[in-house]
């Protein structure tokens, strides 16, 4: 084999691990479970994910969202029925977040028992699916 073809093999080697490389990664990233609330609490997984990123689903309970306009603060308590979860948020909440929506939070749950998000990704709200038995 001629030294021109090594170098175009080593070099098609390189690249393609390199782009490996990166679909692994980022799919590692990405690639995180969401509990439910009673999975999370109940299960022991608040425990166990103390300072680890955690993703639960849950609803947001009527009434209990808290707007901290000076501190840019965000309060709310998620449940699925059986259990709630305390959460605090740092930021500007999406357009379809409100009381009663479906929401999966991301952050670090905190020994004050309150889960410290930086993501909020609410559902989009029912009007959005089709109608039923002609509803």
């Amino acid at each position: 084999m001629k030294k021109k073809n090594v170098k175009f093999i080593i070099g098609g080697v390189i690249i393609a691990v390199a782009i490996i490389y990166l679909v692994y990664s980022g799919i590692q990233e990405t690639a995180l479970y969401y509990f439910t609330v009673s999975e999370f609490k109940e299960g022991g997984f608040s425990l166990a994910y103390g300072g680890e990123s955690v993703r639960v689903n849950g609803s947001v309970l009527d009434g209990s969202i808290q707007w901290d306009s000076e501190e840019g603060t965000l309060r709310f308590i998620i449940s699925d029925g059986e259990n709630e979860l305390p959460i605090i948020y740092q930021g500007v909440a999406p357009d379809t977040f409100k009381s009663g929506a479906e929401v999966v939070v991301e952050g670090k749950y905190t020994p004050e028992k309150v889960l410290e998000v930086d993501k909020i990704m609410a559902k989009c709200p029912s009007k959005y699916e089709a109608e039923q038995n002609g509803e």
